[in-house]
């Protein structure tokens, strides 16, 4: 017995030092020398949580659960049959989630009496209906968990609310509203108010949340936050798997892409090893992008399929993936599928950046100037830096295709502007070289070689190699074309002009629509001041634009 009070005794101080594996296993010896107390229970239950042993936090408040309801404790059970429920709840375990809410509820109507008990049980509404998609009733039903807690003086249950209100909000599209609710629970969390759980479910969900709405700012400074939170505590397994995801995806925003690689590995491993299988394939999404951006497409495409198989749709980066495999068409289907299944703005606008890169590959511009245009409403209904730099540089892609190369040149430079302020590398150099791309297209080749020769620069240290190709070809296209002001399509258009291909044979080669090379036709004939083939052909030739 004396074995088994100074096992428990380390096993209470290892949970203050929020020493997790250590607690789990000298309050697992001092249970199997003499079974546990509920509080005790509670205790080994927390420290169970925060290795990823969520089956054995189950296990262990039932216990709790059903030693409360002996000693005639009701509050206390109806407490762990909430954490049951709540537990299960996110894990996806609806089912089994709905009956231990149940009986706590049906507990609590026998005790007649209210209580904070009461205020998790409404927390748990607001849980199911955001899930559910009934924003207003989570809105509701936030509102008088809140007053529960602040009630009974309940930080966690008010914390927990708080956040749930602030996401109800977003979801019903109040994006500032959202997250300052959002920036009002991490008060408590920062400050250290809070138990242990209760702390990393919030962190998690507001990264999350701003991931969703593309606040990268606020996504970063609380990933930070929650790393310095993770870094304290070594041996928890629970929500670093999140930390890991989010701070790949924090460090490939900032540049440091195999930092970042690394961090998804370990992510995906963290995952798997806590047996948290659905977040998962976030993991390997990012894996994916990041292979993607550096020109690994066999490992990117593997690393989509992984996503896939996870539960997580591999979208817009698979359909990017298969435009630089040569088949933006596929691309191009599989976003329209994607879009055509998305109502939440927030879901469209994820991908629609995409969506008009690869309509302009096709060469469908009538398409890329709508999703542009749909983008542009986006960003202002929704501020937000990132997605404002988003559709600036979608317009200019348009505008610069459609021969609005001077708006263009604006459009770029204040999403340049706004990547500035996210300081994002990465971005920093695709707007440059869009910048370098339209002034070539006005005959400011001076200033075209200035920002592809500060674009190359940056993509051959962040190893982007399919963009440094790019960008080289844009290079040769500048030198080629310096007297004619040709794109390189138009280059391409050109060289089959000068072939004696008709405009139907080109598009048939270019894989575009005849409607599509009369357009880039009748731009070359203006461009180089001929009226007829044979004058473009011999222009073509003499200066050697081919």
């Amino acid at each position: 017995m004396a074995v088994r009070s100074e096992d428990l005794e380390k096993g209470r101080e290892a949970i203050e030092a929020r020493a997790w594996e250590r607690a789990f296993s000298f309050l697992t010896d001092a249970d199997s020398a003499d079974p546990l107390g509920s509080e005790d229970l509670r205790l080994m239950a927390t420290a169970a949580y925060m290795l990823g042993r969520d089956d054995d936090m189950v296990a262990l408040l039932e216990r709790s659960h059903q030693l409360y309801l002996q000693a005639g404790e009701l509050l206390a059970a109806v407490h762990d049959a909430v954490w049951i429920g709540l537990n299960l709840a996110l894990r996806g375990e609806m089912g089994p989630a709905s009956g231990w809410f149940g009986r706590a509820a049906r507990t609590l109507d026998g005790i007649g009496e209210e209580s904070a008990e009461r205020g998790y049980l409404v927390f748990a509404r607001v849980f199911a209906a955001i899930e559910a998609g009934e924003f207003e009733a989570a809105v509701v039903a936030a509102k008088e968990a809140i007053e529960i807690g602040r009630e009974f003086d309940e930080v966690d249950l008010v914390a927990l609310a708080v956040h749930g209100h602030g996401r109800a909000l977003m979801r019903q599209g109040h994006t500032l509203e959202g997250l300052h609710l959002l920036d009002e629970a991490m008060v408590a969390v920062i400050a250290d108010r809070l138990s242990p759980i209760v702390t990393g479910i919030i962190y998690c969900s507001v990264i999350e949340a701003c991931h969703e709405v593309l606040d990268f700012g606020r996504a970063r400074q609380w990933t930070e936050a929650l790393s310095q939170w993770c870094r304290v505590q070594p041996e928890m397994v629970a929500f670093t798997g999140q930390c890991l995801t989010h701070r790949a995806e924090v460090m490939q925003m900032r540049g440091d892409w195999e930092d970042a690689l690394a961090e998804a590995d370990r992510a995906s491993g963290r995952f798997i090893d806590g047996m948290n299988q659905a977040p998962v394939a976030q993991a390997y999404y990012r894996q994916g992008e990041l292979y993607r951006l550096s020109g690994d497409w066999s490992r990117a495409e593997d690393a989509y399929r992984q996503a896939s198989r996870w539960g997580w749709s591999p979208q817009p980066g698979y359909a990017l993936l298969r435009a630089a495999q040569g088949d933006p068409a596929a691309g191009r289907a599989a976003l329209s599928r994607v879009l055509g299944e998305s109502e939440e703005w927030v879901d469209r606008a994820r991908v629609l950046p995409a969506f008009v890169e690869l309509l302009l590959l096709v060469d469908d511009l009538d398409a890329a100037t709508q999703a542009s245009h749909e983008l542009d409403e986006l960003a202002e209904a929704h501020p937000s830096t990132m997605l404002a730099a988003l559709a600036h540089h979608e317009r200019g892609a348009v505008l610069e295709r459609t021969g609005d190369a001077v708006q263009a040149i604006s459009a770029f430079r204040t999403a340049l502007r706004g990547w500035q302020e996210l300081e994002a590398p990465y971005e920093i150099a695709k707007a440059r070289a869009m910048i370098g791309l339209a002034c070539h297209n006005i005959g400011d080749h001076d200033s075209a070689r200035l920002e592809f020769d500060a674009a190359r620069s940056e993509f051959r240290r962040l190893g982007a190699m399919p963009d440094l190709a790019w960008l080289d070809r844009q290079v040769d296209g500048d030198r080629r074309a310096r007297d004619g002001g040709l794109t390189n399509r138009e280059l391409e258009v050109l060289a089959l002009v000068a072939s004696g291909a008709t405009n139907k044979a080109i598009a048939s080669e270019l894989f575009v629509s005849e409607r599509t090379v009369d357009r880039h036709v009748s731009n070359i004939f203006a461009k180089l001041a001929v009226t007829t083939r044979t004058a473009a052909a011999t222009y073509a030739h003499e200066r050697g634009l081919l």
